[in-house]
């Protein structure tokens, strides 16, 4: 009863949630990252989101993240990785169209390397600044994103960093078909993960072979924790693409994530 009180109590509450843009260092350069917390000292059990490609993922996107979470009783930090939105460095898409030309299988090789290395180390960095916040419990950790934040979900799992569960949505959706190189590091990926992991996608994404194809990869490796959704077709048009269509969509899973987060972490 106590938690029900709490929950609408801090449901009660304006959005954006105690919103605050922030600067933190990865490596020498200075990204930018958007936190949210519910009122309160906390500790707060904590959402690390991780966005997409987009060369701006934008508030609204992170704030939609913050309205699913907040009112359960979460903080939420996103951080904006390098060359993107605000954040210093070379933005990833920039980087990988300069080796398009090359047509020798290099930008496809360089995606999966800068996902696994820059990409990761700025998520990372996100994290250790994220445990520098007071009202962070470092002891209720969680990490969900979408696309290229979906990889970057599974890829921190992967490394054992802290997290307790992770939300994958629409990893690699929309370079699964094309490159090789990056399938066989997401399985790779999943072989090595060993906390909960909850892998939804929208019914009509880029492609569904992402939650096919690694859900029978924790299968064959005994990954009993690893389960996978594909939503049904009874949302609109437009939520029913990839990444449910943005920020918009992001109720449909809403209940889930949330739910699935509380188990992990024993609420």
């Amino acid at each position: 009863m106590l938690a029900c009180v709490v929950s609408s109590a801090i449901a009660a509450q304006a959005a954006p949630f105690n919103k605050q843009r922030i600067t933190f260092k990865s490596g020498n350069l200075s990204l930018v990252g958007y936190v949210y917390h519910p009122d309160g000292n906390g500790p707060f059990p904590t959402v690390i989101w991780n966005h997409g490609s987009e060369p701006n993922p934008g508030s609204r996107q992170f704030d939609a993240v913050a309205n699913v979470f907040v009112p359960a009783g979460y903080a939420v930090f996103a951080p904006v990785r390098r060359g993107q939105g605000g954040s210093e460095g070379e933005y990833i898409v920039d980087a990988v169209d300069g080796r398009r030309a090359r047509r020798d299988g290099s930008a496809l090789a360089l995606t999966v390397k800068l996902l696994e290395t820059e990409q990761l180390d700025d998520q990372l960095a996100g994290l250790a600044y994220a445990k520098s916040l007071p009202f962070v419990d470092q002891r209720k950790l969680v990490v969900a994103g979408c696309s290229y934040g979906g990889i970057q979900t599974l890829l921190a799992a992967e490394r054992s960093v802290g997290f307790l569960a992770a939300m994958p949505i629409s990893p690699a959706a929309q370079s699964w078909e094309g490159n090789a190189l990056l399938r066989d590091r997401m399985k790779r990926a999943v072989r090595a993960i060993d906390i909960p992991v909850l892998l939804i996608a929208p019914p009509r994404d880029a492609s569904l072979e992402p939650p096919r194809v690694l859900g029978d990869e924790a299968k064959r490796a005994h990954k009993a924790s690893f389960t996978t959704k594909i939503y049904p077709a009874t949302m609109p048009d437009s939520e029913q693409t990839h990444c449910f269509g943005g920020a918009p969509g992001f109720h449909n899973w809403a209940a889930d994530a949330v739910q699935f987060f509380n188990s992990a972490l024993g609420r």
